[in-house]
């Protein structure tokens, strides 16, 4: 079954009608014994935190089924709901990942199991990637991944430069780190990552699906975005970084080798830069992202994820309870951030449960300081049904216009981009303006 649209500013009763059959499934309160539901997830050690629900809930007893993330946990969910059974009650869900699967009428609307009273623990920003900009609340947010800037302080003091505020400053950094060494670049401009680009071109307003009325609408080459790939493909053509793709053997190395100066990335990175470049510790720093505008802040998400209660769920009530707690209660949140290692989006519980920076950042006191203020800062962004055909356009229409170092051909890319994406969903069966 497939309607012209599944989600948007109005609750579409054709697309929730799995949904709200599910919800008044609810639990079978006449069987004995405890409620017992299933958790996908592939956040590391979440079998532990649930542990802690379980000693004290024990009438509701969650079990953690791990998961690969992703497009697979993905899949075997929408194999799951297509064949009626096999579904868990919990899904852990992408941001970007939440469209296709209320799409599909995979997951169930929180709205009436109280989850538009859990608004105020989050920012505008997280809060919108599990609404989709109306009123049913198709997830809560778990992890978020607000953008910042890395890069190396001891280079960085050699050479008398401070952390970029603005874009504008940070291609002038560029430019004075590689005129100085021409091994060293301040960042690479990545024409695998996806979400990277995407965040980018939130942090400067852009939204690449949107609701209208009872159609989607596609906004990929939007003014905002041709205004980050202009930017991109500039410093590229100029040759003032690297326009190779992170996480490559070769990327690694020049993070460890100091050639890579700088990493634009999210408030997950110390991770990253710990497990690829750990001799390097201590000679790193923290900085917001660079702005467009510095009297005018914000920023772009790049990664994180929500809890879901699927629409196949028996027991919705309870498993609302327990996603609720997950990632509102001070307790379990401050688990989420000692056993599965995130940055959690329950705005107060994350401040209080971050009392330590990171390791890799371990003589910067104030790292959370900046990444929560970073997470404040996150503009709206819609994701739509078909990100994944979205990113795989960009995957091979940046990587041709990276390797031909021409402006024109980013922004070119971005109408590829476009043409892939709006085709796709017409092709799906979307309406489309």
């Amino acid at each position: 079954m497939r309607t012209s649209l599944r989600v948007g500013a109005v609750a579409l009763a054709a697309a929730l009608a799995l949904t709200t059959a599910a919800c008044s499934s609810t639990s079978d309160s006449g069987s004995s014994g405890p409620v017992k539901l299933t958790y996908w997830a592939w956040a590391p050690n979440m079998d532990k935190v649930a542990a802690i629900w379980n000693k004290a809930h024990p009438d509701i007893q969650v079990t953690v089924n791990k998961q690969d993330g992703g497009d697979a946990a993905v899949t075997k969910l929408l194999t799951a709901v297509k064949a009626g059974s096999g579904a868990p009650d919990i899904m852990q869900a992408e941001y970007q990942k939440i469209p296709t699967l209320v799409s599909a009428d995979a997951l169930a609307d929180l709205k009436d199991q109280g989850g538009a009273d859990l608004k105020g623990h989050f920012t505008d920003g997280a809060w919108n990637s599990v609404t989709l900009g109306g009123d049913s609340v198709y997830a809560i947010p778990q992890d978020s991944g607000p953008m910042m800037f890395y890069y190396r302080k001891d280079i960085f003091d050699q050479l008398g430069l401070t952390a970029p505020a603005t874009w504008d400053d940070y291609a002038a950094d560029a430019k004075a780190i590689h005129s100085a060494d021409a091994t060293k670049f301040l960042g690479t401009f990545s024409s695998g990552d996806p979400g990277w680009f995407a965040g980018l071109t939130q942090q400067a307003g852009a939204s690449w699906w949107g609701v209208d009325g009872d159609a989607w609408s596609v906004k990929i080459d939007s003014a905002a975005s041709k205004k980050v790939a202009d930017y991109w493909g500039g410093l590229v053509q100029q040759g003032v970084i690297d326009n190779q793709p992170m996480y490559t053997p070769a990327w690694n190395t020049a993070l460890n080798n100091g050639t890579q100066v700088g990493w634009v990335s999210s408030v997950w990175g110390p991770g990253v830069l710990e497990g690829n470049a750990a001799d390097t510790k201590g000679k790193w720093a923290a900085a917001p992202l660079p702005n467009w505008d510095a009297s005018k802040p914000s920023n772009g998400n790049w990664g994180g994820s929500s809890t879901a209660v699927t629409a196949q769920s028996k027991h919705p009530k309870e498993a609302m309870e327990f996603i609720t707690w997950l990632n509102t209660d001070p307790t379990a949140v401050k688990a989420l951030v000692t056993t599965a290692n995130i940055y959690p989006a329950d705005v107060k519980a994350s401040k209080d449960a971050l009392t330590a920076p990171p390791a890799f950042f371990s003589d910067q006191s104030d790292f959370f300081d900046i990444a929560a203020k970073a997470s404040s800062e996150v503009a709206s962004f819609t994701y739509g049904p078909n990100v994944n055909v979205a990113y795989s356009a960009y995957t091979d229409a940046f990587a041709k216009a990276a390797e031909a170092k021409d402006p024109a051909q980013f922004e070119a890319a971005l109408a590829t981009m476009q043409s892939t994406t709006t085709a796709d969903l017409k092709k799906s069966g979307f309406t489309v303006k």
